[in-house]
């Protein structure tokens, strides 16, 4: 029996009744029962605060009722505040900074807040003996925090990586299964409801870099430092790319990665081309997947469903038994303050194989000067790939290169981009090999 078994019920209170947070309460509502059994002492809903009273298809009788969500935080009979208004500042921010300073545990989703301000916030936290829980605000349903912080916490970690944004997964699988444009599927997905109206912190990364920063700091116990990821979208990626990379034997995945080296830590978020065999090229549309890796346990693959309703509830109402179970555990898994200040390494020093692109007429001498420019910069061309000749008329060539450094090749590519015989900017995909 649990230790908190004949406690009173943990008093909840939900600021944002939006998508997760309706999910939260119909879960909390729904399974009462079976959560009063695992946790020994129940959870109960005290008070709910949005900025609409409408009908959202369940009850909130009986909940106090708040139009403003930071008197809630400060006011409501509630042990637990769980934040699910979103945004980096703002309310969401005033809302935990409020119940932190009110001695309450706070749960959130929000990963553009913790990325932003995860280290001061942590800080109230572990100075107020309270609890700033945050599984949801990575990978969804995926429990990659808790993984990190407690499955693997005999070992040292490496590296973790993965697809961390279901929008672009879904857009990529899209265009390789039907070979049609970036700005076609990503309206599709529009309507479908997979991406936003304003899909930019999608699309063009941010989103991913959001959790990265976070899953950075957990994995190996360095300062939370979101300024320091490398972040490149999705929009440049064609259905020639994808075309080219099946031929090659690869698929293209956004993915985030972060890195612990013997110079510091690398955070990096970019459109990658992984052997089609790999675990995580095999993950399509919506999902997500995380990987990490240890030196005892060599490495774990999560997949699962990266966002909506239902997944992301599913995590926000873990954190909230955990507290329930009186499971206490510093933000990050160690003190803020004892959290290491190790450089960045920057994305210049990166070394990779990659996969190059270039549109150029087809006149004599051309492939002549890109290799000459290749040589120049210390790139070793591992193969190339020329479609059928069309003299005078622009023609794809494709190369992939054995490991340089990242300065130089984009070195290189600048100077071929300025070739006479150039008639785009050429396009570079890292290759890993994971």
């Amino acid at each position: 029996m649990s230790e908190n078994a004949g406690q009173q019920p943990l008093k909840v209170a939900v600021a944002g009744l939006g998508t997760v947070g309706g999910g939260v309460v119909k879960l909390l509502q729904a399974n009462a029962d079976a959560l009063a059994l695992r946790t020994g002492r129940g959870i109960a809903i005290t008070a709910v605060s949005d900025r609409y009273r409408r009908d959202r298809g369940f009850s909130v009788d009986g909940y106090a009722w708040y139009d403003d969500a930071v008197v809630m935080a400060a006011e409501a009979d509630a042990e637990v505040v769980v934040e699910l208004i979103g945004g980096a500042e703002g309310a969401a921010k005033q809302v935990c900074e409020t119940a932190l300073g009110h001695g309450r545990h706070v749960v959130t989703a929000n990963k553009a807040l913790l990325a932003k301000h995860g280290m001061a916030l942590a800080g109230a936290a572990e100075a107020a003996g309270a609890v700033l829980a945050y599984e949801a605000a990575v990978a969804g349903g995926i429990p990659i925090i808790k993984a990190l912080r407690e499955g693997l916490v005999g070992n040292h970690r490496t590296r973790v990586f993965g697809i961390l944004n279901g929008t672009c997964n879904y857009i990529l699988t899209q265009m390789r299964e039907s070979g049609r444009e970036f700005h076609a599927v990503l309206a599709e997905a529009q309507a479908l409801g997979y991406a936003e109206a304003d899909p930019r912190f999608d699309v063009d990364g941010i989103d991913s870099a959001h959790k990265l920063a976070i899953l950075a700091t957990v994995a190996f116990g360095c300062s939370l430092d979101f300024d320091a990821v490398h972040i490149e979208g999705i929009r440049h990626i064609s259905p020639v790319d994808i075309a080219f990379a099946e031929e090659l034997g690869y698929r293209i995945k956004l993915l985030g990665i972060a890195s612990l080296t013997d110079g510091g830590v690398e955070r990096r978020v970019h459109p990658c081309m992984l052997r089609k065999e790999a675990a995580v090229a095999r993950v399509d549309g919506v999902f997500n997947a995380v990987v990490a890796d240890g030196d005892f346990v060599d490495r774990i693959v999560q997949e699962g469903r990266g966002a909506g309703e239902r997944p992301t509830a599913s995590a926000v109402v873990a954190d909230i038994a955990d507290i329930a179970c009186g499971r206490r555990a510093p933000t990050f898994g160690i003190p803020v303050t004892r959290l290491a200040k190790l450089p960045a390494l920057p994305m210049s020093r990166h070394r990779g194989c990659y996969y190059v692109r270039l549109m150029v007429l087809d006149q004599p001498g051309v492939l002549a000067d890109v290799t000459s420019i290749l040589r120049d910069d210390a790139v070793s061309i591992e193969a190339v790939l020329q479609r059928a000749r069309a003299p005078g008329e622009a023609v794809p060539v494709v190369m992939t290169t054995h490991e340089t450094e990242e300065a130089s090749m984009v070195r290189a590519l600048q100077r071929i981009g300025g070739l006479p015989s150039s008639v785009e900017q050429p396009r570079m995909i890292r290759i890993e090999p994971f």
